[in-house]
């Protein structure tokens, strides 16, 4: 999104800025061309022309398929492995379209590569799993699930035919994808060989979720008669030490009144809370009052 807004300032069809970080097969082979360029850009050209895009439709579309089908992928990873898997996918569908159109002095941009990695991951790694398509009959939309390996399976063939029929002049880089794929495929076999580093549940501690859930249900308890209630309220660690604000709700039979609960920093596990007022009503005395036991998540 960074690289995007970059490119609104500089304008989206800014042909310099594409030759200067996109991927142009002629910046390497053609001495005419290659001298204009660093040796700094020639490297870096193979890393920034998957975060250029042509348009917004360019860029929605990439981010809607990573969106779709990348969740699943890192997961799969891990966020470190499928950070390195990403690029990768990227720099061999780059390879991939740099030897089959080695002279080439059009600009290749866009993470359709690397993005066709992850799809080339998913085929492998769930192919039953349904996707959401939409089938337009003439003008009548029509949504099915079709599973993933048949929805991909189709995907992987329309790159071939485009590639080797009609599509091969629209200015797409049918190869980059088909090698993106492919790069999918073998990456997901090579990582199974790799040994696990425990990097993953490292990088767990920081990246987990950092908050609990802002509406709670408190189910409050009573001894006998006592006009006191008592009850758990849930927070993370960081909210123990910031300090935060919940909204609860207490049910009694189908009454769910709600309630503001400010919790101050530096709460510790056990911590009681008394809510004045919100306890039981008893004829004849004043309301009793609500206690929350303060119960920390992953506390040390």
């Amino acid at each position: 999104m960074l690289v995007w807004l970059l490119q609104l300032q500089v304008g989206l069809h800014n042909e310099v800025f594409f030759y200067l970080y996109g991927l142009v097969p002629g910046k390497y082979t053609v001495e005419e061309v290659s001298r204009h360029f660093s040796v700094a850009n020639h490297i870096f050209s193979l890393f920034s022309y998957m975060f250029l895009h042509g348009g917004f439709w360019h860029l929605l579309g990439n981010m809607w398929s990573l969106y779709i089908f990348g969740d699943n992928i890192e997961d799969h990873f891990g966020s470190v492995r499928f950070l390195g898997f990403y690029v990768l996918s990227g720099l061999i569908s780059g390879a991939c379209h740099f030897l089959l159109n080695p002279f080439s002095m059009v600009p290749t941009i866009g993470a359709s590569g690397a993005i066709a990695g992850v799809m080339g991951a998913y085929f492998l790694l769930y192919p039953r799993s349904k996707i959401l398509t939409l089938v337009p009959i003439i003008i009548i939309p029509w949504f099915i699930e079709i599973p993933a390996f048949i929805f991909l399976g189709f995907w992987f063939m329309m790159q071939f035919v485009n590639a080797a029929g009609q599509g091969a002049g629209a200015g797409i880089a049918w190869w980059a994808h088909i090698g993106g794929f492919i790069a999918g495929l073998v990456l997901v076999k090579c990582n199974q060989r790799l040994p696990k580093t425990g990097t993953r549940q490292k990088i767990n501690q920081f990246t987990r979720k950092q908050h609990t859930p802002r509406l709670q249900t408190i189910l409050a308890t009573s001894e006998s008669n006592d006009r006191d209630l008592t009850g758990d309220i849930e927070i993370s660690t960081l909210e123990a030490l910031t300090g935060t604000r919940k909204l609860v709700t207490i049910p009694w039979g189908f009454y769910k009144p709600l309630y503001r609960v400010s919790i101050p920093p530096g709460v510790r596990q056990g911590t009681r809370l008394r809510l004045a007022g919100m306890g039981r009503s008893v004829s004849g005395q004043p309301k009793g009052d609500m206690f929350l036991t303060v119960h920390i998540k992953n506390a040390i």
